[in-house]
């Protein structure tokens, strides 16, 4: 690039907002240390009890659970901060309880690339079936990794309500598809 652009070689990437890098030859490692103890800081969560898992299982949330909205302008602070942090923890895309203080417990986390030589997509799809108190709607999940480093997820509720388990899995299956095919085209045009 420097021979087409004017530009200066500063070397390897280490940090970009506030995405901290660690290349090596077996690979890469990204993750937002820095940022997610900010985000502790500004909640005052640094010296709280830790969580090891990000919410009870089997626990089912529902849009009003009574209790009175606060602070708007502190939960929508904390909702941005969350967000930008999920780009390096796919982990935390779902869940809400709990999160500081799984976050407090897994400081150190992000994302392993790790170099491989067979570029074998793979994927893994999950459903909750009418997992939603408010509407019976269920949620689909799914990854796709390159050899052992995760390259596309997401978890997001369904557009439907399903009558079935097996027409909750339909749906996620569908919405999985559509995503590897659209990942497939795009590594084929990265040859």
């Amino acid at each position: 690039m420097m021979k087409k652009f004017e530009m200066s070689d500063l070397g390897l990437l280490h940090y970009f907002l506030s995405l901290e890098v660690k290349q090596g030859v077996d690979g890469i490692f990204i993750s937002q240390k820095k940022y997610a103890m900010d985000l502790l800081k500004k909640f005052n969560m640094v010296n709280n009890k830790v969580a090891a898992t990000l919410m009870n299982v089997n626990e089912k949330l529902c849009r009003d659970d009574g209790a009175k909205l606060e602070n708007a302008t502190y939960l929508r602070s904390l909702v941005g901060g969350l967000i930008y942090l999920s780009h390096t923890r796919p982990d935390i895309a779902f869940s809400i309880g709990r999160i500081l203080r799984y976050i407090a417990r897994t400081i150190g986390h992000g994302i392993w690339n790790s170099k491989v030589s067979n570029f074998k997509l793979t994927s893994f799809t999950d459903n909750d079936w009418a997992g939603s108190i408010d509407d019976r709607k269920g949620t689909s999940g799914f990854m796709f990794n390159i050899g052992f480093s995760a390259i596309s997820w997401s978890s997001k509720k369904q557009e439907v309500v399903t009558l079935s388990t097996s027409e909750a899995e339909y749906i996620t299956a569908t919405s999985s598809t559509c995503q590897a095919v659209w990942l497939r085209r795009l590594l084929a045009d990265f040859n």
